[in-house]
């Protein structure tokens, strides 16, 4: 088993337990989807598009009081070090799930009935939290396409790597560690939209891991606000995350 962290508490990609993976948020970036971002988190490399409010085909899944949210998670065949099957797996068509779910609260979806929102998201590249990072861009490409919205949805994990409680997992962590925390709110209406738990947490440890990503959405949460605005309003360049350097050994 990789050591996942050294006698200096430092992990593997030289990280502190509480610090977040470089990251990078981008809006409008597809010129012919009606909303889109990009995000950049670690290593991962996630493209969101947003069409819609639109006609609904199937018609027989037309909503009369609501619109329809439809979302599909994707990973591109070349996104993982051994080539994927393209075909939609039952691990994609469950995150497809899961992160409708968690972005149907922040959206007003009566005020468009009779319609669909399609949501799509690509994974060019993964590198653990996929699920975080997409549906963090998810809500900017939302937000990005004008669809009327309670809040912005951000999410983060935390988890466990030998006893030590971390934030947002890398690939290598989230595969060798001990359990693995995602979370997802409305920070400005202090709401979870998502909460899932893979391995074993002690309430002490659950508590310490759930406050941790908490810390960590409200980070992205800012960064997300900042990313809008500089594409709306002309402002500073939206802030970006770079990992600081551990001590020398």
């Amino acid at each position: 088993m990789t050591t996942l962290i050294n006698e200096q508490g430092l992990r593997v990609d030289g990280r502190r337990f509480d610090q977040l993976r470089p990251f990078k948020l981008e809006v409008g970036v597809l010129r012919n989807a009606d909303g889109s971002a990009y995000i950049e988190m670690g290593k991962n490399k996630i493209m969101a598009a947003v069409y819609g409010p639109k006609e609904v085909h199937p018609k027989h899944q037309t909503l009369p009081d609501r619109c329809l949210l439809r979302c599909r998670y994707h990973m591109s065949p070349f996104s993982v070090d051994t080539r994927k099957n393209p075909a939609p797996s039952r691990r994609e068509i469950e995150i497809s799930k899961i992160l409708r779910e968690a972005l149907e609260p922040a959206l007003i979806l009566g005020d468009y009935p009779r319609t669909a929102i399609d949501v799509y998201l690509e994974v060019l590249q993964s590198d653990g939290g996929s699920r975080c990072a997409g549906l963090t861009a998810a809500a900017l490409a939302l937000a990005d396409a004008g669809i009327n919205m309670r809040d912005l949805v951000v999410a983060c994990a935390a988890g466990k790597l030998g006893g030590q409680i971390v934030l947002d997992l890398s690939d290598v962590e989230d595969k060798e560690g001990d359990a693995d925390l995602p979370v997802a709110i409305m920070p400005n209406l202090n709401q979870v939209t998502l909460l899932q738990l893979d391995g074993m947490m002690t309430g002490e440890e659950f508590k310490t891991a759930f406050e941790m990503a908490l810390q960590g959405c409200k980070t992205l949460y800012d960064a997300q606000k900042a990313t809008l605005i500089s594409k709306y309003f002309g402002k500073a360049e939206p802030p970006q995350q770079e990992v600081q350097e551990g001590p020398e050994e």
